[in-house]
């Protein structure tokens, strides 16, 4: 199946991260939201994040306003659908929103369109019973930042027709990623699984008072290799977004385990979320400092 038009839902951090990869990557493609604050909020900083990649050197000017010209918005789900021959979904993880979504897609949507969520933890089962289509519809998790991690996660529930996998693989190979198929749905899939056990491990560790957690963050960079630490991780992806991945994740399993550490629920209920709302494990600011 060839792919010209796309469209995402969601014109958060993820999907207009997603939106900017596809057009930078030669497809006309929409970004879609409820209301028209965030869509602009999203041009804005979509343009200011082309412009820094100008100066930088990383691209030149023409094929930055090519791809900004690639893009359009809009707070009509139907208009956005209706040319989609892909569509991305990036909304909350929240079950009812998304199969809400799905729906509305798939009145929308031509027939041949694929519907894809963007979720890390629910697999594309859980939306497609409310779909027509359920062998066109499959998991295409992108990692935060969208344009820099290479990694996409592509997962198909028992439905999804081979087709689809195929054209959403190749797809991900065409914005520059590197696709990773897995075959069957586990909460979490495999990368953040493997991520949160070194999460769950880290807040054990600083809950106990073996060392404090920019001390756990150095041995993970310094020891371990990794770009961040696993608090600066959190405070990246989100506090608020860990702590509804948990809940999500014990939705799906029932296990005690699985629900979120007392430490990410403390900093959940106050409101603070990581460099979103200036602070999290360390405050935001001209720098990066830990919260006293």
């Amino acid at each position: 199946m060839h792919i010209n038009n796309i469209l995402v839902v969601g014109s958060g951090a993820m999907g207009s991260q997603i939106g900017l990869a596809a057009s930078l990557a030669g497809y006309a493609t929409t970004i879609h939201d409820i209301a028209a604050e965030p869509l602009a909020a999203a041009r804005e900083q979509i343009a200011s994040r082309l412009d820094s990649s100008v100066a930088k050197g990383r691209l030149s000017r023409p094929d930055a306003d090519a791809a900004l010209a690639r893009l359009s918005f809009t707070t009509s789900l139907e208009e956005g659908a209706a040319g989609a021959d892909l569509v991305i979904e990036a909304a909350t993880e929240r079950l009812d929103v998304k199969r809400a979504i799905f729906a509305a897609l798939d009145a929308a949507a031509p027939p041949h369109a694929i519907l894809a969520t963007n979720s890390s933890t629910l697999g594309s089962s859980k939306v497609a019973g409310s779909t027509s289509r359920p062998g066109k519809v499959c998991n295409m998790h992108f990692f935060n930042p969208a344009l820099v991690m290479k990694c996409v996660e592509v997962v198909r529930h028992p439905g999804t027709s081979q087709e689809t996998v195929d054209t959403v693989m190749e797809l991900a190979r065409r914005l520059g990623k590197a696709p990773v198929l897995i075959n069957h749905e586990i909460p979490g899939f495999v990368a953040n699984r493997l991520m949160g056990a070194i999460r769950d491990e880290a807040l054990r560790l600083y809950a106990e008072g073996i060392a404090t957690f920019e001390d756990i963050d150095t041995a993970a960079k310094t020891a371990l290799g990794h770009p961040m630490g696993p608090f600066e991780l959190m405070d990246l992806v989100g506090l608020d977004v860990s702590y509804l991945i948990r809940h999500a994740t014990f939705a799906e399993t029932g296990d005690p385990a699985d629900l979120p550490h007392p430490a990410l629920t403390e900093m959940y209920e106050r409101g603070d979320y990581g460099r979103k709302t200036g602070k999290g494990w360390y405050r935001y600011g001209e720098a990066a400092t830990a919260v006293k």
